[in-house]
Order: C-alpha cells, then structure tokens, then sequence
C-alpha cells in the first residue's frame, strides 16, 4: 500500500498553485502529500502558506521549511489535502484513526475545496464496514458517555496509548465505536453531537470535492457531481 499512498498524495500535491493557502491533513497517506508540496517550494519556488490539521503535522512540516500560519490568521483557505479511513461510493468519509478529526473537519469545512487522498485498501460499499468510528469527547465521565453511544446499535472503546488513555491535541479523549454499518450517516452523525460530552464525531459528509485513490502503480480520481 506505499506504492498507492505516495502517488496520491504525490498527484494531489500537483493541484496546490503559487500563492495558496493550503490545509495540511494528518496521516500517513498526507505525509506524502506534505513531503511532495514541500518538493515543489524547493524547485519550484512556490509561495504557499501551510494550515496545519495537527501538531504532528506542524512538526513535519516545519522540518521540512513549508511556511505556516493558523485558521485565525487565514479563516478561508483555497485547499487542503488530507486522507481518510473509509470511503464510501458517494465520496463520505470516516477519518480520526489518526486523532486529528476535529481540527481536521474545522479546517476542511472553511476550504473551498478538499481533496482526499487514500490508497484502495480504504473504499468500502458502507460507512463502518472495516473501520470504527472515532468520536471525540471531553474527559468529563467517559463511561456515561460510553454507555449513551452504544445505544446507537455500537460497542464503543476508549482509546488507549501505550496503557494510558489517548489524550487528542485538545487534550480530549477518543471512542472508537464499531459498527456493523452505518445506515443513515447524516442521523448518526446528528445524534452523536446532540450528546453535551461529544465534541465531535468522524464521520465527513458531503465535504470532499475529489477523491484520488491509489490503485497499485495508478491513481484513479472521482470528483464531486
């Protein structure tokens, strides 16, 4: 799956033009992205300012001296590049495997475009399939909330690193929710939030605008109808 995650996130970095501010995503399908933009402020001498999704993704960036800024500074931002989890048919996505989801959909949603970049492993017929649903919450009684999501027909876990309980750069905590499928994303998506401990859930409806998959030594593209 190298292959299929450095030529998409290689292609996708041909779309960022001089002058751009640019959304930075996390994963490691996005660093191949980030290294290949970074190639081209070298050879190509091309002036972008750099939003990035995370601080792993800051990190990475600014090693590789991409200039960067912040959503306040830049509240509209002409693209951003990032990858997903899932994707079904209509282009929705589940993103969060990485800890990111929250700023990642803050900065996707004030994007006027969003190009999701993913190898073929990741398509799926169904939302929730083959992978769970991340769902950002605030640490506040993580077991009542626990409890209140996996009435929504899902057995939810706290997300755990290295024996400790994950901490997101927020400093808020994660529940990976499995799924059979998810039928109705748009309702799930809705009662999710409605729950006063969920900051946000993974689920990305109707925002990507292209899709660019790697299929082996190829890339296919869907762009949004």
């Amino acid at each position: 799956m190298l292959v299929e995650k450095r030529n998409a996130g290689r292609n996708a970095a041909q779309y960022v033009e001089d002058g751009m501010v640019v959304g930075l995503g996390t994963g490691s399908t996005t660093k191949h992205a980030v290294e290949a933009i970074a190639e081209r402020i070298r050879k190509e001498d091309l002036d972008i300012i750099g939003i990035p999704t995370s601080k792993a993704t800051r990190d990475h960036a600014e090693e590789l001296n991409i200039p960067l800024s912040t959503l306040d500074e830049h509240e509209h931002v002409d693209l951003t590049i990032d990858g997903a989890d899932e994707v079904d048919p209509d282009m929705n996505l589940i993103k969060g495997g990485g800890g990111a989801l929250l700023r990642e959909k803050m900065v996707a949603m004030n994007s006027k475009e969003l190009i999701i970049i993913v190898d073929s492993s990741k398509l799926s017929e169904r939302l929730g399939e083959n992978f769970e649903l991340p769902v950002e919450i605030v640490p506040f009684s993580p077991t009542t909330t626990m409890k209140m999501i996996e009435k929504m027909a899902c057995s939810a876990n706290l997300r755990m690193h290295n024996a400790s309980v994950y901490k997101t750069d927020n400093m808020n905590y994660i529940l990976d929710c499995r799924f059979e499928y998810i039928e109705k994303p748009g309702e799930l998506s809705f009662k999710l939030n409605k729950i006063p401990t969920v900051v946000e859930n993974g689920l990305f409806l109707n925002l990507a605008d292209r899709v660019i998959v790697g299929r082996k030594d190829e890339v296919e593209e869907w762009v949004k109808k």
